[in-house]
């Protein structure tokens, strides 16, 4: 089957029909009967998926591939949106039930595509899909390793994340330069946070803007009390604190504001 590759959002048509197979295999179906296929293309996963029990609704914002997903793919279990993920409103999106998020992201919004499901973590129980490898490699990463970092540590604080399966560009049309990885995310039981939300992402990308400086110095800009700066967590380097240690770290920084506003310190 010929297609061409929409160069314009960074796409490569997977044309492999194991591996597309194997990516519809990574749902678990635990807690949900909706999935999301962000760029379907040309719908090599998506008839994976609409084999499942599922409803699938297939989001698209090429117009020749919404147009050839609809005269090839008439199944009663799917429902083809001409749209762009990223400015699409979710709050309705399943009537809000819970739904899985699966696809072969496009490469140069795929990291963004992972920010937005952190927003509508709420219904999305699991997310699953093919990244650039180093991009998959990191989400994945643990504390320690040079590649751990603010993607890291924002989706794991919500997420279980595993790096499934290695994908090599020949499978693709267009192939890439690079290989792709598959990966996992499974919503954590308890998936909200013993800190605010928004100071750990805070922290998180201030931290690692910095990566080779210690905390106590890339964290300056939170006017740390002389009496929090002698903690020994501030003398470690990002890469080296776990994601339950940065959600301890920005507990004590919220801790050490509201203490230095009453004049506590």
């Amino acid at each position: 089957m010929a297609v061409r590759a929409k160069k314009h959002l960074g796409q490569h048509f997977l044309r492999d029909e194991n591996i597309a197979k194997k990516i519809a295999d990574t749902l678990s179906l635990e807690s949900y009967t909706n999935v999301l296929e962000i760029g379907p293309g040309m719908g090599v996963l998506t008839k994976y998926l609409v084999e499942k029990d599922l409803e699938v609704i297939a989001m698209e914002l090429d117009s020749e591939s919404v147009i050839y997903l609809e005269q090839n793919y008439p199944h009663k279990n799917l429902k083809i949106i001409s749209a762009d993920f990223l400015k699409f409103d979710l709050s309705d999106f399943f009537k809000g039930k819970p739904y899985a998020i699966t696809g072969n992201f496009p490469y140069n919004i795929s990291t963004q595509i992972v920010f937005k499901t952190l927003e509508w973590r709420d219904q999305i129980p699991e997310f699953t899909g093919m990244f650039q490898k180093e991009v998959a490699q990191r989400i994945c990463e643990k504390e320690g390793s040079k590649t751990y970092g603010i993607l890291s540590v924002l989706v794991q604080a919500f997420y279980d994340a595993e790096y499934l399966f290695t994908v090599p560009p020949s499978v693709f049309n267009p192939p890439p330069k690079v290989d792709s990885g598959v990966l996992r995310l499974k919503r954590k039981r308890k998936f909200t946070l013993s800190c605010n939300e928004k100071m750990l992402f805070k922290v998180v990308k201030t931290a690692f803007q910095q990566r080779r400086k210690t905390l106590r110095n890339s964290l300056k800009v939170f006017n740390l009390s002389d009496k929090l700066k002698e903690d020994a967590i501030f003398g470690q380097r990002p890469e080296q604190l776990s994601v339950a240690e940065f959600i301890m770290l920005t507990q004590k920084l919220e801790n050490d504001a509201i203490s230095t506003n009453n004049g506590l310190s």
